[in-house]
């Protein structure tokens, strides 16, 4: 029995994935990452890093973080407490909906979690106090190749739920978008 339902999304590779749950009088037990049963949604690679973060205050804002090319990642990202609006924007360059984001709300009472394709810009909203993600990443953090977007860029647009209370000075310092910067994308 599969511990997984997959969900596509409307950008090509993006997919919500719905944990299923066994629960009985003692609480729940659930899958988090299974590379056999993800690889029909895409995850083709060995997990290379995973992180825990945790967030203290709603409305804080992480993000848009994505590597480039030759260490561009998949991302699959878990939500295990309190409740986040957790944001992937396309950031291939040539592709058809470059630019153009998709958001769920991963929370630790949902049970989904967002698989993040490589040539995607991740980042989140904490919608309660006291959030912690869990990521598991494709590719190690390269420091060298990481950037991100502006979070809160007119050109991308994305709506966030709540007023932004907190953001890292390197978070708010990403580069606004221009015409320049779309074309190096990835």
């Amino acid at each position: 029995m599969g511990r997984f339902v997959v969900v596509d999304t409307p950008l090509a590779g993006l997919k919500v994935i719905c944990r299923m749950p066994i629960t009985d009088s003692r609480g729940s037990f659930s899958r988090v990452f299974c590379q056999e049963e993800l690889a029909v949604a895409g995850w083709q690679k060995p997990i290379a890093q995973i992180n825990h973060s945790y967030t203290a205050r709603r409305g804080t804002i992480r993000g848009l973080h994505f590597q480039r090319s030759p260490n561009a990642e998949m991302k699959l990202v878990s939500c295990i407490r309190g409740a986040v609006w957790d944001v992937a924007v396309d950031v291939r360059a040539g592709s058809p909906t470059l630019l153009q984001w998709h958001a769920e709300q991963l929370s630790s009472d949902n049970g989904r979690s967002l698989l993040i394709p490589e040539g995607f810009a991740h980042g989140f909203q904490a919608l309660t106090d006291h959030v912690e993600l869990i990521y598991c990443h494709s590719v190690a953090y390269a420091p060298q190749t990481e950037t991100g977007l502006w979070p809160l860029d007119a050109k991308v647009s994305v709506p966030w739920p709540l007023a932004a209370t907190d953001m890292s000075d390197r978070d708010a310092s990403f580069p606004r978008i221009s015409r320049e910067f779309e074309g190096v994308l990835l």
